[in-house]
């Protein structure tokens, strides 16, 4: 493949909550779940991405993130399934999907996130990156992605092959798109069938209708257990169908086949063959026990709380939610978020210069602070001296730091797609390494939504790692006089 997978669309935060049902409810005739576990992974085009992730494959994901604890741990979950993500603005909360189990069956699915919320313009660097694609594929969810003007028209200049996986309250596919994948039910709220004409005919029709309409090279709409049916030029529908038995949790099924396709025309394949693939994946997927088999474990792990705040002074100030309410409050001045990030165990006066020149530099400071376990992953099993609480609360206790977030992974990258600062600020010896600012790691990151980095003064001789050092050394005595 020449470039990356591009995904682009609308991504939802899902949540599977299992459970055990021994009773009913007092007041009300309805089951009571016991809850024993809650799993989080991406949704939507989310999905889509971590599905084609695992098989190998180098995928972006460009996609709409609010200021949110949900746009927040959609970012975590996305950047340990290995996608990157270029994120878009997104105003209004992030959408959830619940779904309540017991003994593999689904209860009750509970949705919340409310009026789909406008995703921000796109930068430059998301242009460009769907324009080096290998294959797009574009996993509408009606929530406003697909819509987005600047989007539509790299799409349509793309000389990748361009999946449409539409929806019915999304916009129509872009002309000239390779290979649309709407299932039965889309088809028929997209154009409703003939009265009296049979399953497979209303799927041809429908196909063949929105092949037209959307000048579409091809509409594959899928069936279920019973295959997909390809309508193309010619005037003979290809049905394809499953390779055995397809039984089982549907959860992601039309994500997987869509994934699927787009890997497929991204290697070369004919839509013929793609649509066979793909077909053979996502009943392979379901057969195989669907999400939750088919997730790789960094992006279905155990739902975790959001790190709220800490106790003591400053601890309002750290964890997700007080850091979006602060991103809410300065973006709506239409002011400038400026971010820095490190372990800042053993807090000494090298860290404050860097910190108190990075706050001039905007109208707020945010710091990302490595976890306990992140920092003892980077620097041994002795570190840090500090628990993150305390580090969190000196943070928090300056004057020049508004907020602090604590991330887990080694590297910011899932904080910032979430953080989205307008300046990510290095300090320490990094510029007398011989380093700038473009070359930092971070500022790859940046560029995905028109961010810069920056690298501030230090203060020479102040090192966390000499300081322990120092407290750690013999000390000589001199010799006692006889």
């Amino acid at each position: 493949m020449r470039g990356p997978v591009v995904v682009v669309g609308d991504t939802l935060l899902d949540r599977d909550v299992e459970g055990v049902v021994n009773r009913l409810c007092p007041d009300s005739p309805v089951p009571v779940l016991d809850e024993t576990v809650a799993t989080d992974r991406p949704g939507g085009a989310g999905l889509a991405a971590v599905f084609a992730a695992a098989q190998g494959a180098e995928v972006v994901l460009v996609t709409a993130l609010a200021d949110d604890a949900g746009g927040a741990r959609l970012s975590a979950l996305l950047a340990a399934a290995g996608v990157r993500v270029y994120p878009l603005p997104l105003s209004g909360a992030t959408p959830e999907k619940i779904r309540l189990r017991a003994r593999g069956r689904v209860l009750l699915r509970h949705d919340r996130g409310g009026v789909p919320g406008e995703p921000g313009q796109p930068s430059e660097e998301v242009l460009r990156v769907i324009g080096a694609a290998s294959a797009v594929l574009v996993s509408d969810y009606g929530r406003g992605v697909a819509r987005q003007p600047a989007l539509r028209d790299a799409l349509a200049a793309t000389r990748a092959p361009v999946v449409w996986d539409p929806h019915p309250r999304g916009p129509a596919a872009v002309p000239g798109v390779h290979l649309a994948t709407p299932n039965e039910s889309e088809v028929r709220e997209l154009v409703p069938a003939l009265p009296g004409t049979s399953r497979l005919a209303a799927a041809s029709r429908g196909a063949q209708g929105l092949r037209r309409r959307w000048r579409a090279g091809a509409v594959a709409v899928t069936l279920g257990g019973d295959g997909a049916l390809l309508c193309h030029a010619g005037s003979t529908p290809l049905v394809v169908p499953t390779p055995g038995s397809a039984e089982g949790d549907t959860c992601g099924a039309g994500d997987r086949f869509a994934a699927a396709a787009s890997l497929a025309l991204a290697q070369g394949a004919l839509v013929s063959e793609a649509v066979q693939a793909a077909v053979a994946e996502a009943s392979a997927y379901v057969a195989g026990g669907g999400v939750a088999a088919a997730l790789p474990s960094p992006a279905g792990t155990r739902s975790q709380p959001v790190r709220a705040g800490v106790p003591g002074p400053g601890g309002d100030r750290v964890g997700v939610a007080p850091v979006a309410a602060l991103l809410a409050e300065v973006r709506a001045a239409g002011g400038t978020v400026v971010a820095t990030g490190g372990c800042f165990d053993l807090l000494h006066a090298g860290h404050v210069a860097t910190l108190q020149a990075a706050r001039q530099l905007g109208d707020c400071l945010i710091v990302c602070l490595n976890s306990d376990a992140s920092v003892a992953g980077l620097k041994g099993p002795d570190r840090p001296v500090m628990s993150e609480g305390d580090r969190a609360r000196l943070l928090a206790a300056l004057s020049c730091v508004d907020a602090v977030m604590i991330f887990d992974e080694s590297t910011p990258e899932a904080a910032l797609s979430w953080l989205r600062p307008d300046i990510w600020v290095k300090g320490g010896d990094y510029a007398t390494g011989g380093g700038d600012a473009a070359g930092l790691p971070e500022a790859e990151v940046l560029r995905r939504w028109g961010g810069n980095t920056v690298v501030v003064p230090y203060l020479d001789g102040r090192s966390t790692t000499d300081m322990i050092a120092r407290s750690v050394a013999p000390v000589s005595t001199p010799e006692r006089v006889r």
